[in-house]
């Protein structure tokens, strides 16, 4: 074959036809075509999360602030879930109405087996219908392997696991559509000899993570977040986290925008579930273990 007949074949010509506007017209329309195909519509890809409505839990303080606050700034709607911070989620409500958003005031015990049941029906009633679920509250106490006890055991798992279980259930039943998001911890791989209950709690809310992924799907996308060294613990300060850092393999302290931004990617995508975000500046790729 002659090469004006190979290069007419590739354009789709017949063989022997030579005519530089059939034969450019064909090219870009190839091109066009491929561009087509790599290159989709934002809206097939990037989805937008404004006019949603979110229940964030322990909303008012900490990461769970900062996580309500990038909702709003997102043009989501928040339900701020409280226990005993009932006065500063008040206050949160009335900073996100500022910043264009509807909020809501939630008050409840995740410890409290009756009351759990109870919070996504509360906040469905209070808002609507609900497309985020955000479960970040979280028990927090010291304890060993030498001086675990069971009662231990029991609060970390009622409030870290149970509550994220049932709250996740009762959403699912809710909504056609939706995201749930779990907030679990970097040590779950690195370890942490001093919270023994609430590393266990965790792996407990690792687990269901994954299980909720499968038995929610195709509706709902289930994903979690895991946090490194973003806040100091209470009764440190950052001086504790700059310490630390040198142990992290980017040598630097995040800050919770950092887990917000993760949070966002993974409401925004359409395509991710069953995953853990690790925002901890690479410390579960195996560097030394916290002291």
């Amino acid at each position: 074959m002659r090469s004006g007949d190979a290069d007419a074949a590739r354009a789709g010509l017949t063989p022997g036809a030579r005519d530089p506007i059939q034969l450019s017209e064909r090219w870009l329309g190839h091109v066009a075509d491929s561009v087509r195909a790599i290159v989709r519509p934002r809206s097939m890809v990037w989805r937008c999360i404004s006019d949603r409505t979110a229940l964030v839990t322990g909303a008012a303080r900490r990461i769970g602030r900062a996580f309500s606050l990038g909702l709003a700034d997102a043009g989501v709607n928040v339900v701020v879930h409280t226990f005993q911070s009932t006065a500063e989620g008040q206050a949160l409500c009335a900073e996100l109405e500022t910043r264009g958003v509807k909020a809501w005031p939630l008050a409840a015990d995740l410890a409290d087996a009756s009351a759990i049941s109870t919070v996504v029906a509360r906040a469905r009633d209070l808002a609507g219908p609900l497309d985020v679920l955000i479960n970040n509250a979280s028990l927090f106490e010291a304890d060993t392997i030498e001086g675990l006890c069971y009662e231990a055991v029991e609060r970390h798992l009622r409030i870290n696991a149970w509550a994220p279980l049932v709250l996740s259930r009762e959403f699912a039943h809710q909504t056609e559509r939706g995201h749930i998001i779990n907030l679990l911890d970097t040590k779950l791989d690195s370890g942490d000899p001093g919270h023994v209950s609430y590393l266990l709690s965790k792996h407990l809310l690792a687990a269901l993570t994954r299980m909720l992924a499968l038995e929610c799907a195709p509706r709902i996308s289930v994903n979690a977040v895991a946090p490194g060294l973003i806040l100091p613990p209470p009764g440190q300060d950052m001086d504790y986290l700059e310490r630390l850092s040198r142990s992290v393999p980017l040598q630097r302290v995040g800050s919770p925008q950092d887990v917000v931004q993760a949070a966002l990617f993974l409401l925004r995508s359409e395509f991710v579930t069953g995953q853990v975000i690790h925002v901890d500046g690479g410390a579960h790729l195996g560097a030394p273990r916290y002291s």
